[in-house]
């Protein structure tokens, strides 16, 4: 193997690691958010596409929905998708909820 090879084995295990920490930090910041809004009162559910959750808050009388969020979750400086901006300018409700880096 020569040191080519090595360099860019090296250069490909960086890589790896770095995505795998981020997807880390990104889970976080998401259980983070849900919890924050959990015990805020809201339901949390997962969705996935082009946000994270979408929460709701119910009158505890009626049991109706009086407040509902669309919430995409970011940590650190990472940017909205594609999707994302489309999404964000077509619903009122979107939110993206930013969690600062402190890990």
């Amino acid at each position: 193997m020569s040191l080519l090879d090595l360099l860019d084995t090296s250069k490909k295990l960086k890589k790896k690691w770095v995505l795998e920490e981020n997807k880390i930090k990104g889970k976080l910041a998401e259980d983070i958010v849900k919890t924050r809004y959990f015990l805020s009162g809201y339901e949390v559910e997962r969705t996935g596409r082009g946000h994270d959750f979408r929460v709701r808050k119910r009158d505890i009388f009626t049991g109706r929905v009086i407040e509902s969020k669309l919430i995409e979750v970011k940590s650190g400086s990472a940017e909205l998708s594609e999707l994302q901006h489309k999404m964000k300018k077509r619903k009122s409700n979107y939110k993206v909820e930013r969690v600062s880096s402190f890990f």
